[in-house]
Parts: C-alpha cells; sequence; structure tokens
C-alpha cells in the first residue's frame, strides 16, 4: 500500500511525464516514470483539474437597494357638506356659507382651498368653513382641495352645482315699498326715485 501512495503522489508531481507501472517480484504494484521491467504498462492521466493561480477572481456586481418611497397620504373622503349638491340659495346680497369635512381629519401640513367657477375664493386654511360674498345670481360650480405646505393638491372634489336666487331691487321694493326716509339709504331706493314733493303757494290775505 505504502509503495502505490508513493506512486501517486508521483505521479500527481509528475504530471507531464510519462508513468508506468508493473508488478514487481514481491506482488506490489509499482508507479514509476521509467519502464525497468519489460511487463511495464503506461499508464494514461486524466487532464489535470488544478486552478490557475494567477487568474483574475471574477467580478460580482451587486444591484443597489432599491428606493422606499415615503407612503402617499390619500383621503378616504373630501367632500361640501354645504350647501349640498344642486341647492338653491336665497340672498339678497348673495352672501353664503361653504362648509368642506374629510376622513381622515386634516393632516399637519395640509390646508384646505375653495374653488367658485374654477376661480380660488380667498386664502388657503386649516378651517373647512368658508365665507362667500356678492355671488352672482344663477347657477354656479364648487370644487373644494387639499393641498400639501408645498402647494400641491392631494385630494379634489369635482364640480358641484348650486343656484343663487337674489331679489331685484323692482322685487325688492314691490316686497317692501320705498318710504320716504328710505331713498338714498336702502340700495333699492335711489335718490333718483324719490318722488318729488308738490309745493302749492297759497295767497296770502
Amino acid at each position: 500500500m505504502r509503495t502505490l501512495l508513493l506512486g501517486l503522489l508521483l505521479m500527481t508531481q509528475t504530471a507531464l511525464a510519462q508513468v508506468y507501472t508493473y508488478i514487481d517480484a514481491e506482488g506490489n504494484r509499482v508507479f514509476t516514470d521509467k519502464p525497468r521491467s519489460s511487463s511495464a504498462e503506461r499508464v494514461i492521466l486524466a487532464p489535470s483539474n488544478s486552478a490557475q493561480l494567477n487568474a483574475p477572481a471574477p467580478t460580482v456586481r451587486v444591484a443597489p437597494a432599491p428606493t422606499v418611497s415615503k407612503p402617499v397620504m390619500h383621503y378616504q373622503v373630501l367632500r361640501i357638506l354645504v350647501p349640498e349638491p344642486d341647492a338653491s340659495i336665497h340672498n339678497g346680497s348673495g352672501d353664503m356659507i361653504v362648509t368642506l369635512t374629510s376622513e381622515p381629519g386634516l393632516l399637519p401640513g395640509h390646508s384646505y382651498r375653495l374653488l367658485l367657477d374654477g376661480e380660488l375664493q380667498g386664502e388657503a386654511s386649516r378651517s373647512p368653513v368658508f365665507s362667500l360674498q356678492h355671488v352672482d345670481r344663477g347657477t354656479h360650480q364648487l370644487a373644494a382641495e387639499i393641498i400639501d405646505a408645498a402647494g400641491l393638491i392631494v385630494e379634489r372634489t369635482p364640480p358641484q352645482p348650486f343656484h343663487m336666487h337674489r331679489m331685484s331691487l323692482a322685487q325688492k321694493r314691490k316686497v317692501n315699498p320705498c318710504k320716504k326716509n328710505d331713498y338714498g339709504v336702502r340700495p333699492e331706493c335711489p335718490l333718483k326715485d324719490k318722488p318729488k314733493e308738490d309745493v302749492s303757494i297759497l295767497p296770502f290775505f
């Protein structure tokens, strides 16, 4: 067995040389690089599996970690409470109150904003109540928005119609006739419409 191991070691160290094997007089198998007996047989060596030490290590590219973006907060509900859709509002001056609601409630850094016929009304506010004045008679569209600190729209309602009914000056005079002291005071009672006083000159005797 020792002779067999020695032969294998020799074969490894002299992989490029010719290797022979034979059985000696004691019955042991011998490996050698020189055929000393006519019965020696040549050993066919398999290709070497040795690695090339000077070969550069393969480059391993590590994919960058995916960027985790901050989730955008969305509101489940944003709607106009007052007035209700398609509501009729009767106000002689065209004044009205608009009330909004949202779920969840307004988050830090967010504000409400109101639009009338596509035009912004006043400044953005954290209050859900807006006051509108002198709205013309007729049908109008209201829309509400929630914006963040940068002014970007987070949520918006679809346009919601309402109808403003305002009494004309003639209707106001009909409901509440102008009196002498009302002219120049009430808008529906201008001074130019004040009836002239009859001045009668009576002879003095």
